[in-house]
């Protein structure tokens, strides 16, 4: 059975193969010596640093951008924003999105220019990254999760974007109302496997303390409940909702530890999300992401339930729209989940830790 130490370096969790006393860090090539208990406890990595440096070994490499706080001036005093933008293209693959690196710069953009986010505190995952570290690859994400919520403290303001695919898993532990856990696929997923939705909600939503407020825009399939939120808000067209339980049976408590999480999600768990030009009639986007966007930009977000309706009705006028011919039942296929007659729409959720008035709380990054 391995065990989960953290680097003694840069405080990453590492997992420690059976019966190894040592390990080094693949992210800040810190080595973490693991003490044994018949033997006196190895000597403090500094001191080793130190002596190595006058022998004119060349210093460790720059450290990644996953263990320190972002650089540049401190956070004002209502509060630090950090934000992990994860944009997957799948370029050259058999699931090769057009639109996903397109929404991670469309949301960069946003959060600097209508929420006053430092750009220094943004993580931007995608394969066009120079930084091998911010490539989007499983540990690379599962590290930048971290990262986000390192730290944080009363008043701070968190978002985590995510565009690319989503899939979902038989779940056997009985904690999902729908049988299923919902999974992100990293850019290497096929040989290292999915992020699933337990790992998400143990990393980013259970920790959360009080007064910190979480966002997650996650535009992929089968991505309702992929925070593994308590609550789900169900809303029909006329805009009429109801909040649905989803903790589950074990007991087990899936919210935060007093922080805020709410999650806009490209649509429900059992349906698909489109990735498509009809929307922004100029290059292509994620559904979800361009109408989240649209509604700000519109001033149709004054709370979560102006945003989700503008959203939900901004998708449904593309698949409704008549006439095209091909291009309009193509279309209709990406938004129905592949059926060209009827099927599941793309419907996004809104998702949250605890209930509330969806009209009358005001919305806010």
């Amino acid at each position: 059975m391995s065990m989960i130490v953290n680097c003694s370096n840069c405080r990453t969790p590492l997992q420690l193969p059976p019966g190894a006393r040592s390990i080094r860090c693949a992210l800040c090539q810190g080595i973490t010596h693991i003490a044994d208990p018949r033997a006196a406890p190895p000597p403090p990595p500094t001191h080793s640093h130190s002596s190595s440096h006058h022998h004119g070994t060349p210093p460790p490499p720059a450290p990644s951008p996953y263990n320190h706080a972002p650089p540049g001036p401190p956070p004002s005093a209502h509060g630090g924003k950090k934000a992990v933008i994860c944009g997957i293209s799948y370029r050259y693959s058999r699931q090769e999105l057009k639109g996903c690196i397109n929404d991670a710069k469309c949301m960069k953009y946003l959060l600097i220019n209508k929420f006053q986010f430092p750009e220094a505190s943004i993580l931007m995952l995608t394969e066009e990254q120079t930084d091998p570290y911010r490539i989007p690859t499983k540990q690379n994400i599962r590290m930048a999760l971290h990262w986000l919520v390192q730290g944080c403290k009363p008043g701070d303001s968190l978002v985590f974007h995510y565009s690319g695919h989503g899939s979902s898993q038989r779940n056997y532990t009985g904690d999902e109302v729908d049988g299923y856990d919902e999974t992100l696929c990293p850019l290497d997923f096929e040989t290292q496997g999915m992020i699933v939705d337990d790992e998400i909600n143990a990393t980013i939503v259970r920790p959360l303390p009080y007064g910190v407020k979480l966002h997650a825009i996650v535009d992929a399939c089968h991505s309702g409940t992929v925070l593994d939120l308590p609550f789900l808000c169900r809303m029909n067209r006329s805009g009429q909702y109801v909040w649905e339980d989803h903790r589950p049976r074990s007991g087990v408590w899936k919210g935060s530890n007093g922080g805020e999480v709410i999650s806009f999600s490209g649509c429900d768990d059992n349906q698909t999300s489109a990735d498509t030009a009809a929307l922004s009639k100029i290059t292509s986007t994620g559904a979800m992401t361009f109408c989240f966007i649209q509604a700000i930009e519109r001033g149709q977000a004054s709370t979560y339930g102006s945003i989700l309706n503008s959203m939900r009705s901004a998708i449904r006028s593309v698949g409704d729209d008549a006439g095209g011919g091909v291009a309009t039942s193509l279309l209709t296929m990406l938004l129905t989940g592949g059926s060209a007659s009827g099927g599941l729409r793309q419907e996004p959720q809104l998702t949250a830790c605890q209930p509330f008035d969806v009209y009358t709380k005001p919305f806010s990054l």
